[in-house]
């Protein structure tokens, strides 16, 4: 179990740790929206005594404890999904109410529980000097639920910031996450002419172009399915444009959701999409993501996100198990996120070590009533706490 020390701290910060992220899923903070939650959590960085406290102009706050040599990250993102349905709720999505050890609310899960586990590991890091030789950032990053990972490369390569170790404090209901897949957006475009609505024949259908295409998707994820070393691809969206409905279109645009394992690659997926579009006048392209931050700061990038994995003989593994066994007890489950976290940059793009933990069922993330337990918030603060005694 934990060391005596976090364990008796954890006992006095309890009700504060579950305070908080009860304060944080009280503030809305949808994505393009994060800017008051980041102030909130940059304040309360500031009040338990972080050593230096930063919103970078992308909109990110950052939190560091220390200045040694060995440079640990643990990041949160702090933006969530919309709620549509509050009324269907079980208990206010904003509330963030208690029922039956779990706390209720809309970031319970993704991530705010996780956010004042980390939030509040620093400050314990620092309080117990369990950063000697050791420079601990916890970073709670914006936009990650509609481009992953671009908010922490930004953070890290923009304020020279260079980890070590990366922690991905995502829900993984207290399993260690060793990767996750990769993921394209990828969109196929026919060309057609348009006609009056009344005169098809004179026209050429753009969408009856794509009747082909969508049956190799088809079969193509059929192929993925029966190999496990494979991702999958889903056909997420048909878009066509005409000048009026009373007209033939003369575009159609397919919008592919390509999930990736490790080994597929961007010249693998080409080949792919070659052969789904072989004989037809069909053109596809990798997704454009273009968008803005709550500061205003242009985001743009290809949406071709490779997929990781850490090694179980890796030393930051090896290390995560430790401090697993001392500050829960027995031994973590091993697998992989089958969803996407900002380990694109830390993990894909920036080449650092990183493995994730958090607390929470992400099955649950994104969904109505969204709750989590309030043990599991606890547990990850003592393993957060724990983990820096081990790299």
């Amino acid at each position: 179990m934990a060391t005596k020390p976090i364990e008796n701290l954890c006992n006095a910060l309890e009700d504060e740790i579950i305070g908080l992220t009860r304060e944080l899923i009280r503030i809305q903070s949808t994505t393009h929206n994060e800017e008051k939650i980041v102030r909130f959590i940059s304040e309360k960085m500031k009040s338990l005594g972080y050593d230096e406290v930063m919103i970078d102009d992308f909109g990110n706050v950052v939190g560091r404890i220390g200045s040694g040599d060995t440079k640990i990250l643990f990041d949160c993102h702090c933006d969530t999904v919309e709620v549509n349905d509050p009324d269907e709720w079980q208990a206010d999505p904003f509330g963030g109410e208690i029922i039956d050890g779990k706390v209720y609310g809309r970031g319970a899960v993704d991530m705010k529980g996780a956010i004042a586990a980390a939030v509040y590991a620093g400050y314990a890091i620092k309080k117990l000097s369990l950063c000697e030789g050791k420079t601990i950032y916890i970073s709670c990053s914006i936009l990650e639920e509609d481009v992953e990972g671009e908010a922490l490369l930004y953070l890290c390569e923009k304020n020279d910031i260079s980890p070590d170790f990366v922690v991905i404090c995502e829900p993984s209901a207290l399993k260690l996450a060793l990767g996750h897949r990769g993921r394209a957006m990828l969109t196929i475009t026919t060309q057609g002419v348009s006609s009056h609505g009344s005169s098809p024949e004179l026209g050429v259908n753009a969408i009856y172009k794509t009747k082909t295409i969508i049956g190799r998707i088809e079969a193509l994820q059929s192929s993925l399915a029966a190999d496990n070393k494979s991702g999958s691809v889903t056909l997420s969206r048909i878009e066509s444009t005409a000048v009026s409905l009373n007209a033939v279109p003369d575009q159609c645009k397919l919008y592919l959701d390509r999930r990736l394992e490790v080994g597929e690659t961007q010249t693998s997926v080409a080949k792919e999409m070659d052969a789904l579009i072989e004989g037809t006048e069909a053109i596809w392209e990798i997704y454009e993501i273009t968008d803005k931050t709550w500061t205003g700061k242009s985001v743009n990038c290809s949406a071709f996100f490779l997929p990781w994995e850490l090694k179980e003989g890796h030393l930051l593994t090896r290390s995560s198990i430790k401090a697993f066994n001392e500050a829960i007890g027995g031994e973590p489950a091993l697998f992989k996120w089958n969803f996407s976290t900002n380990g694109f940059a830390s993990a894909s793009k920036m080449k650092i070590p990183t493995i994730g933990m958090g607390p929470g069922n992400p099955e649950l993330a994104h969904c109505r009533d969204e709750c989590c337990e309030i043990s599991q918030i606890v547990q990850a603060f003592k393993f957060y706490t724990s983990i820096v005694n081990h790299l």
